[in-house]
C-alpha cells in the first residue's frame, strides 16, 4: 500500500472477495532535504501524508497495517544502478529494477514470511494461469507447486498498462501475485474508491523517480555523480567535433534541445561514446535503427524460446509497440530486428515483448546497431 488509490482499491477488492489482507508499506530511501542530519530523506511513495493516508486506508478496511524499512537495499539496488548506469552513458530505468528487486524479491519473501500466500499490488496488469502441464518452475522458497504455466497480461486499460515494468517477473513471482485493478480503467478505479468511501479517491497520479527530493534527475546526478559529469567533445558520426557538452547523463538518444549547438539543420543525440567521454549528433535521417541487442533478457515463461520468435517490442513505457523478429542469444542475451527503423533505442532503457496481450518477458537494451 502506498496510500494512492490504486493499492487502496486493491486493499479493498480483496476484502470484498473474502481474503484475508494485511496492509504492507516499505518505507523507501529518498534524498535527504537541504541541510538535514537524516541519512534518508522522505520518499514521495512512502512521504509522511502517504504513510498517514494508508494507515487510515486500512484503518477504513479494518485491516493490519505495517511499514517495512526497505531503505537500504532500495539505495543500493535501484538509486545507486540508477547514478551507475548514467554515469556509464546510458538512460537506465529505476522502476525496472525496483520491481526486480524491491518488490518482488524483497517484499514478496517479507509477504511469505508473513506465511501470506500472495503478495497484490495496485499495477494495472494481469495473471493468467494455463493449467496446460508445463515443465515444473523454478520455487521460491518451495512454494510453488503447480505444473502449469502463468502468464503476465496487459492490464485492461491500456493508457495506464505496466506489464512494461513488471516484464522481470517469472514464474515463482506470478505464482504469489495478483493484481486486482488489472481488470479495471483508471477512472473505473476511482469510482470505485468513491463507492469503497475512500478518502483517497481524488489523490493525484504518483510520478517516477520517487526518490529525487524535486524531481529534477540533472541536479541529482551532479551530486552523487560527480565523477562521471565532465564535459567532452560533441562530434558528428565522421567524428569532426563541433562544441563541447556539458556531462554525457545530461542527455538521451533523441534529444534535440538543450544540445547548445547553432547549426543549420536540427541535430539530435544519435550516440555516446563513455569510453571517450564523447557526445554524437546527426541530422533526423541519422537517428535510429533497425535492431538492437538486449542483455539481461528474462522469459516470464523460464525458457527462452526457439530459435526466433515474431514479437511487438515496446522500446520504452509510452512506446508504441513495434513489429519485430526477436532472437534468443546465449549469455541471456536477445536480438531485436524491428520491419522499420525505430529513432528512440536508448541504451539502459528495456525492449519488452508482446505476443498480443501477453507480456513474453524483456531485457536492457545493450547497444544498438
Amino acid at each position: 500500500m502506498s496510500g494512492g488509490v490504486d493499492s487502496s482499491v486493491a486493499a479493498a477488492l480483496l476484502k470484498q472477495q473474502g481474503y484475508d489482507v494485511v496492509g504492507l508499506m516499505m518505507r523507501l530511501w529518498g534524498e535527504p532535504d537541504a541541510g538535514g542530519g537524516m541519512p534518508y530523506g522522505h520518499n514521495r511513495c512512502c512521504s509522511p501524508d502517504a504513510m498517514a493516508q494508508a494507515r487510515r486506508v486500512a484503518e477504513i478496511l479494518d485491516i493490519p497495517f505495517y511499514a517495512i524499512d526497505a531503505q537500504a537495499p532500495f539505495k543500493s539496488r535501484v538509486v545507486d544502478f540508477f547514478v551507475e548506469g548514467y554515469a556509464s552513458g546510458v538512460t537506465p530505468n529505476p522502476c525496472l529494477e525496483c520491481n526486480r528487486h524491491i518488490r518482488w524479491d524483497f517484499l514478496l519473501k517479507k509477504a511469505l514470511a508473513l506465511d501470506a500466500q500472495y503478495l497484490a499490488t495496485g499495477h494495472y496488469a494481469r495473471v493468467r494461469y494455463d493449467p496446460t502441464p508445463q515443465p515444473p518452475p523454478p520455487t521460491l522458497e518451495n512454494r510453488v507447486g503447480r505444473g502449469g504455466a502463468y502468464q503476465l497480461l496487459k492490464g485492461m486499460d491500456e493508457k495506464k498498462d505496466q506489464s512494461y515494468v513488471l516484464s522481470v517477473m517469472g514464474q515463482a513471482q506470478l505464482a504469489h501475485a495478483l493484481f486486482p485493478v488489472g481488470e479495471y480503467t483508471k477512472p473505473q478505479v476511482r469510482a470505485l474508491a468513491r463507492e469503497f468511501d475512500l478518502p483517497i479517491a481524488e489523490r493525484p497520479e504518483s510520478q517516477d523517480l520517487c526518490f529525487l527530493a524535486d524531481n529534477d534527475y540533472r541536479r541529482f546526478l551532479t551530486e552523487h555523480a560527480k565523477n562521471g559529469i565532465r564535459p567532452g567533445p560533441i562530434v558528428r558520426r565522421d567524428g569532426s567535433v563541433i562544441g563541447e557538452h556539458a556531462g554525457l547523463p545530461f542527455y538521451t538518444i533523441g534529444q534535440r534541445k538543450g544540445i547548445g549547438i547553432a547549426a543549420r539543420e536540427a541535430l539530435y543525440v544519435i550516440g555516446t561514446r563513455p569510453e571517450t567521454n564523447t557526445l554524437v549528433v546527426g541530422a533526423a535521417d541519422e537517428l535510429g535503427s533497425d535492431r538492437l541487442r538486449a542483455m539481461r533478457v528474462n522469459w516470464v515463461s523460464g525458457s527462452a524460446p526457439a530459435p526466433a520468435i515474431r514479437a511487438e517490442v515496446k522500446i520504452r513505457y509510452k512506446a508504441a509497440p513495434a513489429s519485430a523478429t526477436v532472437t534468443p542469444l546465449e549469455g541471456n542475451r536477445a536480438e531485436v530486428v524491428f520491419d522499420h527503423r525505430l529513432r528512440d533505442i536508448t541504451p539502459g532503457q528495456a525492449a519488452v515483448f508482446y505476443d498480443g496481450e501477453v507480456c513474453l518477458g524483456g531485457g536492457i537494451i545493450e547497444r544498438s546497431a
